[in-house]
């Protein structure tokens, strides 16, 4: 059994490679991160940056919920600074193939979102309604949501897919490890049910391929983020059961109702059409990259 496990394993993994030890370091760098980033607004005046725009406190806070975040990326690079790490930070390398990735990830991200609101509307599951355009905000919310949704991206498909990459021959221990990992940090948001983690991880399944066959982590962030935005910004639904304080359309909250494209407690995550959409998306992505295998295995020598 032992070399059976061995054989699993590529022969110079690190330690800090192995699950238990990935996942816990994993876990450091969300919660401190995210202490980090709740007392970076104490110092950086942000919420009087963002007074700038708009005198709505409760839009400010709201604003500072993605914002903090931003430590979750302070540790991601103190975590990978470190010589036998570096080849992880390096993915974030800003290039023309990252631009690329960036343009077809907020696509795919605004487009898979929107299928499912516009569904939900057509069947009366919701009704929305205008509420304001505020250019500032619009382009500020796109700064902040990429900081919180690139900040899941780096602790998920980023830092520990790598990891589990370097550790493991075969890919499919990384996918399971980090969708897992991701489902359960929004084990305890608002309204979440056993079908909306499912929902979770299915997308998180979607996230990774776009890392395993494209080798793009600004493709993942992009989609990621414009997920979020598309339905927490601009259409005003639940983001993970959490409702934006500003957005361009309001929900009227008494009209939504649970149907095929909508979870009334969850939002759009949590909905049948989303699993199904995701599902397509990913099979449309192995189907166009069917005989090409893994774009890019970073630790390839040690196989």
């Amino acid at each position: 059994m032992k070399e059976k496990i061995r054989s699993w394993l590529r022969p110079s993994g690190k330690k800090t490679d192995i699950i238990i030890v990935a996942l816990i370091l994993t876990t450091v760098m969300v919660f401190a991160g995210d202490l980090l980033g709740y007392y970076s607004t104490m110092v950086i005046p942000f919420k009087a940056a963002v007074a700038l725009l708009t005198p709505n406190e409760d839009i400010n806070e709201f604003a500072s919920l993605y914002y903090e975040f931003i430590g979750i990326w302070v540790f991601f690079f103190l975590f990978c600074i470190v010589k036998y790490n570096r080849p992880i930070m390096a993915k974030l390398a800003i290039n023309k193939k990252a631009l690329k990735g960036m343009l077809i990830g907020a696509l795919l991200g605004f487009g898979t979102n929107g299928i499912c609101i516009l569904g939900a509307a057509i069947m009366g599951d919701i009704k929305l309604s205008f509420s304001e355009i505020n250019p500032g905000l619009i382009i500020f919310f796109i700064i902040v949501v990429c900081i919180q949704s690139g900040a899941e991206e780096l602790c998920d498909r980023i830092y520990l897919y790598q990891k589990m990459r370097r550790r493991f021959k075969s890919p499919a221990v990384a996918f399971i490890v980090n969708c897992l990992f991701f489902a359960s940090m929004h084990a305890f948001n608002p309204g979440v049910t056993f079908f909306s983690l499912f929902s979770i991880f299915v997308v998180a399944i979607l996230y990774t391929f776009l890392i395993y066959y494209y080798d793009n982590a600004w493709m993942a962030i992009m989609t990621h983020a414009f997920w979020n935005y598309t339905q927490n910004i601009v259409f005003g639904l639940p983001n993970s059961g959490i409702v934006s304080q500003y957005s361009v359309f309001k929900l009227e909250a008494a009209s939504a109702r649970d149907g095929f494209f909508y979870s009334a407690a969850f939002g759009v995550e949590g909905s049948y059409a989303a699993v199904l959409v995701n599902i397509i998306c990913i099979v449309v992505i192995i189907l166009l990259n069917r005989g090409k295998g893994e774009k890019n295995d970073t630790w390839a020598e040690m196989a």
